[in-house]
């Protein structure tokens, strides 16, 4: 399984990214050896996942986060957690 995830790091930003395995992406990045982003910004939490089933998907996806405001991420999470 591919996922695009939003992490809420330590300092109240946002961090985007995908992974095919989100629960050893989420450990590496709270042990400081995730992405160069969050590695002062721990610990981070998991806010947002999707799915997808292929690689591409889940970047392309990345991607188009990545173009939001921070307030649309917000509005994003926001929704996904009453989900969940």
């Amino acid at each position: 399984m591919n996922v695009t995830y939003i992490l809420r790091c330590s300092d109240g930003t946002l961090y985007t990214g995908w992974t095919n395995d989100i629960e050893k992406r989420l450990a590496a990045h709270n042990r400081g050896e995730g992405a160069r982003y969050t590695r002062g910004r721990t610990p981070v939490e998991l806010v947002y996942l999707e799915a997808f089933e292929t690689k591409q998907e889940a970047m392309r996806r990345e991607a188009a986060i990545k173009r939001l405001t921070r307030e649309e991420k917000l509005a994003l999470i926001a929704g996904w957690m009453t989900q969940s």
